[in-house]
């Protein structure tokens, strides 16, 4: 079976062309600069059809955003013009001529790991992304976790700060994304005098220095917080993280080094912890799979 998987993303749209858990095409341009929807999704409908998409293939898209728990309509899409409120699902099927399925970004990245991932084979699991946000998606029963409003997972805005703003597109307070996300690190090292405009990259390979180093203790220890307060309440089988912070050498193992001492005795025994193994690709597969799993 084969299935066009596109992610939406705020500069870029992905797609590929996902046949027997292999990309077997793809295709990739600047998102339409007025990010509006009638654009947009013309966009989205020439470049699946280019793909193969249509009455025989169907098509998954995901959308860095909210919809609703019957996947129908877009509920907020940050930095997009204009779509929420709209009833995106039926509008794509009509663009591209074929059945169409929709989902959130961070909740693709979580399916297309245990489509074709990190997560491959397992039923219980969770995917944290850290970037310049912080998202993820969590996977129950062999089910993705949608909740009541088609909104659970949300897992950058558990809540590990205190009053540090969580962007335009949330307005909460004291996220672990307003704390640990990429953007919001750079922010703190510039306050700790690290530069005018510093770079976490940069930045990972000081770790050690003593100017540096309280930065990267901060940040390791609430995201291992978080991590252990996520476990305690889902009891997974593993825990896959993505995003650009994680490839940061040795980054991986000093976190998972720190989470055991916030978890209860019987989770230190099942803690589990793994690199995303589809990067960048994992919202392709997921929004694939999703669209496989309901046509």
């Amino acid at each position: 079976m084969k299935a066009v998987g596109v992610d939406l993303g705020g500069h870029n749209v992905a797609a590929g062309l996902v046949e027997d858990g292999v990309i077997k095409a793809r295709a990739e341009e600047q998102t339409d600069q007025t990010r509006e929807p009638g654009p947009v999704i013309a966009q989205i409908a020439r470049m699946a059809n280019a793909l193969g998409a249509g009455s025989e293939v169907p098509t998954g898209i995901c959308i860095p955003g909210g919809i609703d728990a019957k996947r129908e309509c877009a509920m907020m899409i940050t930095n997009f013009v204009g779509w929420n409120g709209l009833p995106i699902r039926r509008m794509f099927e009509e663009a591209i001529g074929g059945r169409a399925a929709i989902e959130n970004d961070a909740n693709a990245y979580a399916l297309g790991e245990g489509f074709a991932g990190a997560a491959k084979g397992a039923d219980n699991y969770l995917v944290l992304t850290l970037g310049t946000g912080i998202g993820g998606g969590i996977v129950s029963g062999g089910r993705l976790l949608t909740g009541a409003h088609g909104m659970a997972g949300e897992m950058g805005h558990i809540v590990l700060g205190r009053d540090e703003p969580c962007g335009p597109g949330c307005r909460g307070l004291g996220h672990l994304e307003a704390i640990c996300g990429a953007d919001a690190l750079e922010k703190k090292a510039k306050d700790m005098g690290l530069g005018s405009a510093p770079v976490l990259k940069e930045l990972w390979l000081r770790k050690d220095e003593p100017a540096v180093a309280p930065l990267w203790d901060f940040a390791l220890d609430n995201i291992a917080r978080g991590i252990a307060s996520l476990i305690h309440v889902l009891d997974p089988e593993l825990v896959i993280i993505g995003g650009g912070l994680r490839k940061g050498a040795g980054f991986m193992e000093l976190l998972e080094a720190r989470i055991p001492r916030y978890l209860g005795e019987p989770f230190k025994q099942t803690l589990k912890i793994r690199s995303s193994e589809l990067d960048t690709d994992a919202p392709i597969f997921g929004a694939a799979a999703s669209a496989l799993s309901q046509f």
